[in-house]
């Protein structure tokens, strides 16, 4: 671990009014990334399933119905991601609740996190762990394949289904990779 990243100071998100989390009234993706490189420089440092080719990107940040969306990719996990804007949609959600969200292409369950420095927040997994990515190109061009078809007003849950069945034919799955048990024990690395 690396002992300067323990010592970044982060900005603390207070709950606003009702017990409401406060919303990011600006773009909040450089926090995203700044409180996630810190989680991945601390916290995560040791975890054997980090995917050493990838790093903390967002990808496909935007307004989306008066609540933040995008992509987050980190070196554990590929991940939609909801941030409070104001909207009146976003609640706080404790560790056992979800929250369903209608998209174009269908409705999906979104889990509860809080971080300090961010506030709370909301995720749907895409992948976990992302040990199938050969590069950083390959999962945010999966990211961004997953938000253009979550956004897609044509397309139905089977078709964003398919192009992530798509974006995941495009790596090689951990399962068919040749690996010892030390191997597999350190992440692939």
């Amino acid at each position: 671990m690396n002992p300067a990243a323990r010592n970044v100071a982060l900005p603390i998100c207070d709950m606003g009014a009702a017990g409401q989390p406060s919303p990011h009234h600006d773009n909040p993706a450089p926090q995203v990334r700044a409180v996630f490189e810190h989680i991945w420089r601390t916290r995560m440092a040791e975890v054997p399933i980090l995917n050493p080719r990838l790093q903390v990107d967002i990808v496909g940040w935007r307004e989306w119905q008066g609540e933040w969306l995008g992509v987050l990719v980190t070196p554990w996990s590929i991940n939609l991601m909801l941030l409070p804007r104001g909207g009146g949609r976003f609640r706080a959600l404790a560790m056992d609740e979800r929250q369903s969200w209608s998209f174009p292409s269908g409705t999906y369950e979104f889990m509860g996190g809080d971080e300090e420095g961010l506030g709370a927040y909301q995720i749907c997994s895409l992948f976990s762990p992302v040990l199938q990515f050969d590069s950083h190109e390959q999962a945010v061009a999966a990211a961004r394949a997953a938000i253009d078809a979550l956004m897609g007003a044509e397309t139905g849950e089977a078709v964003v289904a398919a192009r992530l069945d798509e974006a995941r034919a495009e790596v090689q799955p951990v399962a068919e990779r040749r690996m010892s048990r030390r191997l597999f024990l350190r992440g692939g690395r």
